[in-house]
């Protein structure tokens, strides 16, 4: 009897050993969740300083590694670094993009005061058969009060970037002063993320190396795109006879880089102010055109471009994009794929692992 008592004793101590360990466990295991999730609501407004400067460590990560091969000490070859960012990439932005939102936002001006001069309505009465379509369209929509909206918005838009916001100004100093950090420390950040991470370093490789090309897909097919809207845009006012077409054409491939702008900003009020002139016809082409092949060209190409170089299906590519922008503003355009890709890796990674959980 005694010896029974002593064996269950024996046998039930393990037992007892482990509650607390489990539960220690669990607490540990409790507590890092909730840090986690509190470290995510404060990067949360660092995602977009963080996200651009991710783009452009990966693009300018060449250019880095060749200074590191002639300067010595890696603060100064961070610096030459983020100074060639920031010549390359901030300067011109800011410029152009201030001057076209300008441009823009003058022609548009225009043609509202077209609008609400009267001047059009001359210009119908010598086109009996159109004139009750538009007369229809004018009863059923304020199209010059739309003018004039789009035109106090890109105003503000162009002012805004003469001016800036203090947001703004926060968002662009903080780009530049994470891209110098992931150039100078980015090896070591990359070794430290290994060592917390569960993946092996073969994994953790194959992880970095979808990051990289994700990033260097976005920046391509954006590019891409822009320029084949731009080629198209300056193709169509050729053809149509319009002044300047290869300066327009530059001008719609530039503000077709901007998220929340693009080609249509030109060839709208280009196609409204031919229609005012009498120009009936070209102004119908230039609508057609646009609208069904330089907007499309953006839906339709950009995922495809994208979507192949990260083996993507344009369906998900195009989710992953639209998504992101819905959900983190102009910074999803990379946050958004970027999730979208690691998570399949992810998932990869864990088939592999488990084969027989894919039967």
């Amino acid at each position: 009897m005694a010896k029974n008592v002593s064996a269950r004793a024996a046998t039930d101590a393990p037992d007892q050993l482990l509650t607390p360990r489990r539960s220690r466990s669990f607490v540990l295991l409790a507590a890092i969740v909730a840090g986690i999730v509190v470290c995510y609501l404060l990067a949360v407004p660092f995602l977009p300083a963080l996200a651009w400067a991710l783009v452009l460590a990966v693009m300018f990560h060449p250019l880095h590694q060749q200074i590191e091969k002639r300067v010595r000490y890696p603060e100064i070859v961070a610096a030459i670094t983020v100074a060639s960012a920031v010549f390359v990439v901030a300067v011109p932005v800011l410029f152009i993009a201030e001057r076209l939102v300008g441009e823009a936002a003058k022609g548009a001006r225009s043609v509202e005061e077209m609008l609400r001069s009267g001047s059009w309505a001359e210009t119908l009465a010598a086109h009996p058969r159109i004139a009750p379509i538009v007369n229809w369209i004018e009863t059923q929509l304020d199209v010059a009060g739309i003018a004039g909206n789009a035109a106090t918005w890109l105003t503000n838009v162009s002012a805004s970037f003469v001016r800036g916001s203090v947001a703004q100004v926060i968002d662009l100093v903080l780009t530049f002063y994470f891209l110098f950090y992931f150039l100078r420390d980015g090896r070591q950040a990359l070794d430290t993320i290994k060592g917390f991470s569960p993946l092996t370093s073969v994994e953790m490789n194959r992880l970095f190396g979808r990051v990289s090309d994700t990033v260097q897909a976005i920046v391509f097919g954006t590019v891409a795109v822009a320029v084949i809207q731009g080629t198209l845009g300056g193709l169509i006012f050729w053809f149509l006879g319009m002044p300047t077409p290869l300066l327009w054409g530059l001008i719609m491939g530039l503000l077709a880089i901007v998220p929340v702008l693009g080609a249509f900003v030109i060839w709208i009020p280009a196609a409204l102010s031919l229609a005012l002139s009498g120009e009936w016809g070209r102004a119908l082409i230039l609508i057609v055109w646009g609208a069904g092949v330089v907007a499309t060209v953006d839906n339709l190409l950009y995922p495809i471009l994208v979507g192949n170089r990260l083996k993507l299906h344009s369906l998900a590519a195009f989710m992953s994009m639209i998504g992101g922008i819905v959900v983190f503003g102009p910074a999803g355009l990379v946050i958004g794929p970027v999730a979208f890709t690691v998570t399949l890796l992810l998932l990869e990674i864990w088939r592999e692992r488990h084969p027989e959980g894919s039967t």
